[in-house]
């Protein structure tokens, strides 16, 4: 787990790495153990490494296989890198490491890009190929690990953190219109390519993309699992499939423990985090560290779930660190978080996320996380309306969209508005493609594919990784997505949703956590702003950097500012927070 960087020049000049070295400082978080940066003529690449498997020098990065011709910058980790290994020993490769970088450039020159699709794991690298001068950029399945890039006539710059490609210079930093669209309709998601820098592209999850020397490019999507029925699976019933999913799910929680420091766990009390716990007790895990989070309550709204995560520490006997945060200390710690975001992110988990991750860095440095379960296992309280919908498409965006491409022409200054209703269509395409069975069956390849990836995957990435902190999600383990995908929505629909994972976690947790009201990660502070919070962003709307900018008209603003708690979108999300934190993310990195 770590920060890559790198710049490939398509114009014959050598490569600039003093930007090199300028992103990849601006990454130093991501990686506070270590550093380097390789230049080969027109390609450099740099690195900031967090130590988690092969601690020693050996492992250290950018790696380069002089008899190979190979150069890799990799952030990551491949769960199955030691199988990998002897396979790849086997076939007569030697070894001068211990870890799985090395494990990825031999599979890389073994396989070519279709190494990927080998890996269980969470990757973003860079190959550079001294033969042919071709550097081959890849990123896993669900996008948990980022890369970001750039490109000109000249060059091609790629970074882990958005920022980082800022802190080289020579951006665009215009705001992209359809990327806004996204971002103010599709509750704060921008689906790659976009971010809401027109200067600033993201690679696509599960793919690769070879770059030549003149720099054009080929891109491979290389996974994307059918949602429909298994004729194999006719017969399955309702247990059938909880013992299913319990297995995979056992299988993806071992496949995370893998690392040469201790692993721990984000405990919020809910029935994904505590089911992770559960089974890590089931695997032998002894002196387990959990970590929970809770803030002060705001409106009458509670901030914590300490009473569902006290009971599953006590269940399993775990080393459980529960933090407070007040509402001072909250406030105080906002610009920070914005700062770590890699792109504008609305929710209210990132301040959580942000100071949990602080304080469990001082502990250890691997935790797994309970992020995808909603989406894979059909948890969210649009999916059972879409049983029967005759309109998926209407029906998800009534559900789902914080606004209509109307009324947001009458929010947006006159110059951000996009020419058409980019986010309807975008989602329409995605939820009526081929592939999937069923409307819920789309609404769950659109969530676990698009939504997941740039909400709340990205959210985790950047507020651990802030801290030096890995997280593991093995609810994305491709494996179990590829069960959960021929799963008949019905039995993910049961006991109002989830069905088949609760079914699974009865197994292994007291019943308490399960049958209960869905929780969320509660932050009441940012949902009902008032007070310092309220002044805190009339500031940033009213500076001298947004009225300039001009993205939202004053009459929708002071409407805002007059009642926030009455302005709340569909999601339970304040409209005032969104539009403040894009303009206070914009001015946080010098836009």
């Amino acid at each position: 787990m770590c920060g890559i960087a790198g710049e490939i020049r398509v114009d014959g000049a050598f490569a600039d790495t003093a930007a090199v070295a300028r992103m990849a400082d601006a990454m130093a978080p991501r990686g506070p153990d270590g550093s380097g940066i390789v230049a080969q003529g027109r390609v450099a690449f740099g690195h900031r490494r967090l130590k988690i498997i092969d601690l020693s020098e050996k492992a250290a990065q950018p790696m380069v296989d002089s008899a190979l011709g190979l150069t890799i910058v990799f952030n990551g980790c491949i769960y199955n890198y030691p199988e990998l290994r002897a396979e790849l020993s086997a076939e007569g490769y030697s070894f001068f490491s211990h870890g799985d970088t090395e494990v990825v450039l031999k599979a890389y020159h073994k396989w070519g890009e279709a190494c990927v699709e080998r890996f269980h794991g969470m990757f973003a690298f860079a190959i550079h190929e001294r033969d042919t001068g071709d550097v081959v950029l890849a990123r896993d399945r669900f996008g948990i690990k980022p890369l970001y890039y750039a490109q000109d006539a000249s060059r091609i710059r790629f970074a882990s953190f958005l920022p980082a490609l800022l802190k080289a210079g020579g951006i665009d930093t215009d705001i992209d219109r359809e990327a806004l669209h996204n971002y103010m309709s599709f509750h704060a998601v921008v689906p790659p390519p976009r971010t809401i820098l027109k200067g600033v592209r993201k690679l696509q999850p599960a793919t690769t993309r070879r770059i030549a020397a003149d720099g054009s490019s080929t891109d491979r999507l290389y996974w994307s699992p059918p949602y429909q029925r298994l004729s194999q699976d006719a017969g399955l019933t309702r247990n059938d499939w909880r013992d299913k999913v319990h297995d995979a799910l056992r299988l993806a929680v071992r496949r995370r423990m893998v690392a040469d420091v201790p692993v721990g766990v984000l405990l919020s009390g809910g029935v994904d985090s505590s089911l992770i716990v559960g089974l890590l007790a089931e695997e032998g895990q002894k002196d387990l560290m959990t970590f929970s989070i809770g803030f002060e309550e705001a409106n009458g709204e509670k901030g914590d779930e300490f009473v569902y995560s006290d009971l599953i520490a006590k269940t399993f006997d775990t080393d459980h660190h529960k933090i407070f945060v007040p509402s001072a200390d909250l406030i105080s710690h906002l610009p920070d978080t914005i700062a770590a975001m890699s792109e504008p992110m609305v929710s209210y988990d990132n301040i959580g996320f942000f100071l949990l991750s602080r304080e469990v860095s001082k502990h250890i440095k691997v935790v797994q996380s309970g992020q995808g379960a909603d989406e894979v296992f059909g948890g969210y309280h649009w999916y059972p309306p879409l049983a029967n919908s005759n309109d998926v498409v209407g029906d998800y965006a009534k559900v789902f969209f914080d606004r209509t491409h109307e009324t947001l022409k009458s929010q947006l200054g006159d110059r951000w508005i996009a020419d058409s209703d980019v986010s309807r269509s975008f989602v329409s395409d995605h939820l009526l493609g081929d592939g999937a069975a069923t409307p819920v069956d789309r609404a769950l390849r659109l969530d676990s594919h698009v939504m997941l990836v740039d909400d709340p995957v990205k959210r985790v990435d950047n507020m651990t990784m802030a801290w030096g902190l890995e997280a593991r999600v093995p609810f994305l383990d491709h494996e179990l997505v590829e069960l959960a995908a021929t799963i008949p929505p019905e039995f993910k629909l049961n006991d109002n949703g989830k069905g088949v994972l609760k079914d699974a976690a009865r197994l292994v947790v007291p019943h308490e956590v399960i049958d209960r009201k869905k929780g969320y990660f509660p932050v009441p502070q940012l949902k009902y702003i008032q007070g310092e919070y309220l002044d805190m962003v009339k500031d940033s709307l009213g500076s001298q950097a947004a009225r300039e900018r001009g993205l939202f008209k004053q009459d929708y603003l002071d409407t805002l500012f007059a009642d926030p708690a009455s302005h709340i979108t569909p999601l339970r999300g304040s409209e005032l927070w969104q539009v403040a934190l894009l303009e206070m993310w914009l001015q946080t990195h010098g836009v």
